[in-house]
């Protein structure tokens, strides 16, 4: 359609140029004035001419164009139409997924706050019962902080540990040890005496320095804590020195060559150790081992295992004992039945004779009774009885 409409108007430009053409030539045939009269006439003529054709090409090429234009836009508009239906569709679609995603998002929120706030009740549940066990543990520390304040209270608790610790072992009062029995040669009584093999003895006592450890504890200045530190150590070497001056090492109450000293506290032990590492030294080379629940659990496995070892070994005589009579009751046993052995091959010997040779001896005249009977004719003794039985 464009092609036309240009093609018209080259066309109305050629004719307009040719009517110029032919005019002004026309004119240049006659008068001056009469040459512009009709110049002009022909001018104005050409120019209408020419203004009617390209008006109307104009008018025809412009209600082309929007027919053109109007049938373009119709066409853009139908595929914009069917685009937007089928984007509509797919943002419906994308709308409906990401509803879904939503409401699972939504429920798995719902789910959440429902799971926290079950767990948020339980966690309250666990620290109330927490904070009640805090709380009973503190009335219990401070009831056992009030009981150790005394001395006799710290001795009677020292000496439970040390029980508890027995019974740990496997070892019983008055079998494996005695509990405050007073030595014969000196009066003094340890607070543990244990027997092991050999009538031999070992002797403990228990020891519980607390006071100063109690002060070091709460203080928070640090010259205070140096203080009650060094204090606290003092009294330990006191209590070590307390027991060395007892003759708790006595050969003639057959004991061995150390004594024990007990401190119910793994901390305190852990403590001493960390501050002083030379009491515990020093304590050895005076023969006094310092013990902890858990070292003396320790010796005094190796004390049961003494004990085990030594029963062991006096059974084990016992049992050798025994086993000497028993081979001897075995031997004359061997003995004996080797006898009746020569005995009974003796008999089978006599019962092979009797089952061969004698007993052939005594079939053959009875083989020659029945050959005469049989010879005889005679009747059958047997037969007869055979008869009558079967009749």
């Amino acid at each position: 359609m464009p092609t036309i409409d240009f093609i018209h108007l080259l066309a109305v430009f050629i004719i307009g140029g040719l009517l110029f053409s032919f005019g002004f030539a026309f004119i240049n045939r006659k008068s001056q004035k009469q040459k512009d009269k009709e110049s002009d006439y022909l001018l104005d003529k050409v120019k209408g001419a020419f203004s009617d054709l390209s008006m109307n090409a104009l008018s025809k090429s412009t209600e082309q164009l929007i027919e053109l234009a109007k049938a373009k836009l119709e066409t853009e508009r139908q595929i914009g139409s069917k685009e937007l239906d089928s984007k509509k569709s797919l943002i419906d679609q994308e709308l409906k997924n990401l509803n879904k995603q939503l409401e699972d998002v939504s429920k798995l929120v719902c789910d959440l706050e429902k799971d926290r706030v079950d767990k948020f009740g339980q966690l309250s549940k666990v620290l109330e019962g927490v904070s009640q066990q805090n709380r009973d543990l503190n009335a219990v520390t401070t009831d056992l902080k009030q009981a150790l304040s005394s001395t006799k209270a710290r001795g009677q608790w020292g000496e439970r540990m040390a029980e508890d610790v027995l019974r740990m072992a496997g070892l019983v009062e008055n079998i494996n040890y005695l509990k405050q029995k007073t030595l014969t040669n000196n009066n003094l009584r340890p607070d543990f005496t244990f027997l092991l093999p050999n009538e031999l003895k070992l002797n403990m006592d228990v020891k519980f320095p607390l006071n100063n450890y109690m002060k070091y504890i709460e203080a928070e200045a640090e010259t205070d804590k140096n203080m009650f530190c060094s204090k606290f150590l003092q009294d330990v070497k006191a209590r070590v020195k307390e027991v060395t001056s007892k003759d708790y090492i006595d050969p003639e109450e057959n004991t061995v060559d150390y004594a024990l000293l007990f401190i119910p506290n793994e901390q305190i032990y852990v403590f001493i150790n960390e501050m002083d590492r030379t009491i515990i030294d020093e304590a050895i080379k005076n023969r006094i081992i310092i013990c902890s629940p858990a070292t003396l659990f320790a010796v005094l496995a190796i004390i049961r295992h003494a004990i085990d070892n030594f029963a062991l070994e006096k059974t084990s005589n016992e049992i050798l004992t025994l086993l000497n009579t028993f081979k001897k009751q075995w031997q004359l046993f061997i003995d004996k039945f080797d006898k009746l052995g020569s005995k009974i091959k003796e008999a089978q010997s006599e019962y092979d004779v009797l089952t061969t040779t004698r007993a052939r001896q005594l079939e053959r005249p009875l083989n020659k009774i029945e050959n005469l009977r049989n010879q005889k004719q005679l009747p059958s003794k047997i037969k007869k009885e055979d008869d009558i039985q079967h009749n």
